[in-house]
């Protein structure tokens, strides 16, 4: 068998014995030293408890991942997350049965009365959404429906065709209109939306944004709304399978221009959102709502969300809020 040179032999010495005075100054073994670095995440050492949560379907999803990741960087740190509305959040927080709510929507002002301390943390938005076997499918993609006709179905409780909705008389098929049962953001920005509250929708009323969803999907003929991630699939980011999600007439023209096209995919109505393209609302900011100024481990968690967490938004399918929304609400939490 060939022997190693004798200079490489000499040049494996001398940087083992480089290695070996590095580890002696800076106070580890030789053989710790000669370990490749480990790329696993810092943890931060202290935080503990429970951190309870629950409130708005629209948040719901982006509140999983931020507890995720945030338990990772702190194992002793437990997150309960559930949902239920954003008026279940705001109850629940308000009454101490969680720690924080998921609140989307603005903040009534009885609820600021209540001591409710909040700051925003992400954007998104709501979307009338239809059957994707809709007889007017096409039309509804080239005309889109201008408020005053979501106005007339939601708020007036016309009996309408979809032939109404986009000008073709022969179509005489009745347009089936569906609302939220549960005290919820979605409803009260569509309604918002329509110059209403949440209480003035009329349609048949269906729990949470995946019943309503559901609902929609079952019914050729029906019209409901969603929040943006139940209206978009989390992969494919096309529409979820069995929707439409309907362009808004924002003009009323009665066509949809391309500066008001902004459906196809759930990254193309996310600039809409961003850049005000898309109307606000039904576009909105979403809160986390908590008894009080927070402490603890709830409010290094509300911290983190602000800072670290926002690397997640835009994976997770919302629009991140401007920098300096952002930085006022850590002043705020601070």
């Amino acid at each position: 068998m060939k022997r190693p040179a004798v200079g490489v032999l000499v040049a494996l010495a001398a940087a083992f014995v480089v290695s070996l005075i590095g580890a002696i100054f800076v106070g580890v073994s030789p053989i710790a030293a000669a370990k490749p670095a480990r790329t696993r995440p810092a943890v931060a050492r202290g935080l503990r408890g429970t951190i309870r949560v629950s409130g708005a379907w629209a948040l719901y999803p982006m509140m999983v991942q931020w507890a995720d990741e945030f338990q990772k960087l702190h194992p002793d740190v437990r997150i309960d997350v559930s949902a239920g509305g954003a008026g279940k959040g705001a109850t629940d927080a308000l009454g101490g049965m969680v720690d924080i709510g998921m609140v989307s929507r603005e903040i009534h002002p009885e609820e600021a009365r209540k001591g409710g301390f909040w700051v925003p943390v992400v954007k998104d938005a709501v979307l009338p959404v239809a059957n994707a076997t809709n007889p007017v499918a096409r039309d509804l993609v080239a005309r889109g429906v201008p408020r005053r006709v979501f106005s007339a179905v939601w708020v007036e409780g016309k009996s309408l065709t979809w032939g109404d909705v986009v000008g073709k008389p022969e179509v005489r098929d009745r347009v089936r209109v569906y609302t939220r049962s549960d005290a919820c953001g979605a409803a009260e920005t569509w309604a918002k939306y329509l110059g209403k509250r949440q209480e003035d929708l009329k349609g048949v009323a269906v729990y949470g944004d995946p019943g309503l969803a559901q609902a929609v999907q079952r019914d050729r003929f029906g019209i409901g709304f969603n929040n943006l991630n139940y209206a978009y699939d989390a992969k494919s980011g096309k529409p979820v399978r069995g929707l439409l999600v309907v362009p808004i007439d924002i003009n009323g023209d009665g066509r949809i221009s391309r500066a008001e096209s902004c459906y196809a995919s759930r990254s193309e109505v996310k600039r809409a959102i961003a850049s005000g393209r898309y109307p606000s609302p039904p576009a909105r900011d979403l809160n986390l709502l908590t008894r009080g100024k927070p402490k603890g481990a709830t409010r290094e968690f509300l911290l983190w969300v602000l800072r670290g967490g926002q690397r997640y938004v835009d994976r997770a399918g919302y629009i991140e809020l401007p920098r300096e929304k952002l930085e006022a609400a850590i002043r705020k939490l601070t």
